[in-house]
């Protein structure tokens, strides 16, 4: 079993920044790939960014230049990093471990 304790969530005025956290613990394998998800109100749960242990990434097209995804293996924490946030990324934010294991969720909503 592997636990994922998210954190960083909140409002925002449109152009600001946020930086989610997500702290794995238990059975965390050193091979594995984590990243975030996100549901925005109405819509189907979309990926944002993922990141493998070896640090390759991928990024949905609408966040790439604005969220960059890191890991601290040591930490076994994945962050991402989000600028220039606009209205359309409010949502409900969950991180995930090889897409197996998922946190609570995190509501990001950016609003003037």
């Amino acid at each position: 079993q592997v636990q994922l304790e998210e954190s960083g969530g909140g409002l925002v005025q449109p152009g600001g920044s946020l930086r989610l956290s997500c702290a794995a613990s238990g059975r965390v394998l050193s091979f594995n790939v984590m990243g975030w998800y996100r549901q925005p109100p109405g819509k189907e749960r979309e990926l944002v960014a993922r990141i493998s242990s070896g640090g390759s990434t991928t990024y949905r097209d609408s966040v790439k230049g604005r969220f960059t995804i890191s890991r601290d293996n040591a930490k076994k924490t994945v962050y991402l990093q989000m600028n220039n946030l606009k209205p359309e990324d409010t949502a409900v934010y969950y991180c995930f471990y090889n897409e197996l294991y998922w946190g609570k969720g995190t509501l990001v909503t950016v609003s003037s």
